[in-house]
């Protein structure tokens, strides 16, 4: 009888947890227009998302995760082959890589970004002291109104849905009487608008790419600093993206070739790196604009 009881406790608590697991997030697809280089009358597009769950908010480039099923097919393809195939020729890099996470209630916001293997979190203590105006606007189907802020060095206008019950917005913005719809900074260097929803059952933060690199050896699991020590580990890493790894392969495997394929270990890098240094040198226009003392608030 104790036997099957606890039998019973833990079938209880395995359909508890498994029950917990599911949620249901509210994904937002904002269409981001941004101006990638300080001098430049070009625009960048792309989609950004900020998936709502009851416990937290998660912001992020939606270019990788859109891919997944592509990236599912070749990963389980290279599986079963045991050939190695080069899938940057068929997808898009992301133009962003760090996430945004917000827990609720409370508004604590992280940014989380990978440093070569591994994957970094700080706090970011941001607190926005929104202007909310009269003026009202209809954006879409959503009736909205205007409020103004400043956060990192730019002048913003933001305008929020009272018809939408979350105070959340994309990036690091929150805080006003509904879900931001629009914001853009005055110069227009980075302008965000709402372009769509949808509800996903069984919501999993992870994507699929998420979770291959996981399996081979870029872990999900977040370690903690301090915003300090991650944007000096960040300058370093843009130096050379694969210090860290080169540290880990022989010069007989740089020669050898990746199973299946006749590219060497050593080409495959040489790649990997040209492609690093052209996303990190495709923007030089940050969201945030560093201050210089003087112009720093008291």
């Amino acid at each position: 009888m104790r036997k099957l009881f606890s039998i019973f406790l833990i079938t209880l608590f395995a359909f508890a947890s498994a029950q917990e697991t599911k949620e249901t997030a509210n994904r937002f697809f904002y269409e981001l227009t941004f101006k990638p280089k300080k001098d430049s009358v070009k625009l960048d597009k792309l989609i950004t998302i900020l998936d709502i769950t009851p416990k937290k908010s998660i912001y992020q480039d939606y270019t990788i995760p859109a891919q997944d099923s592509i990236i599912k097919v070749a990963v389980e393809e290279m599986e079963k082959t045991k050939a190695w195939k080069d899938i940057s020729k068929m997808i898009r890099m992301p133009k962003f890589s760090y996430k945004v996470v917000k827990t609720y209630p409370s508004m604590k916001e992280q940014y989380i970004d990978r440093v070569s293997m591994n994957l970094f979190g700080y706090d970011d203590d941001v607190k926005f002291n929104w202007n909310i105006l009269p003026e009202k606007e209809k954006l879409g189907e959503y009736n909205t109104q205007k409020a103004t802020t400043e956060f990192g060095g730019r002048k913003w206008t933001a305008w929020f849905s009272s018809d939408i019950p979350f105070q959340d917005g994309p990036y690091k913005f929150y805080g006003l009487p509904g879900l931001i719809v629009k914001v853009e900074d005055t110069e227009k260097n980075y302008s965000w608008k709402l372009s769509g929803n949808k509800k996903i059952e069984n919501y999993d933060e992870l994507s699929y790419s998420d979770k291959v690199n996981a399996k081979f050896g870029l872990s999900n699991s977040v370690t903690p600093t301090t915003k300090e020590k991650f944007d000096k580990a960040y300058a370093s890493f843009k130096q050379d993206p694969l210090a860290e790894i080169r540290q880990r392969i022989t010069p007989e495997m740089m020669n050898s070739k990746m199973p299946g394929s006749d590219t060497t270990i050593g080409e495959a890098l040489k790649k990997q790196e040209k492609m690093s240094k052209d996303f990190f040198n495709a923007n030089d226009n940050p969201i945030e604009r560093l201050q210089t003392p003087d112009k720093k608030k008291k």
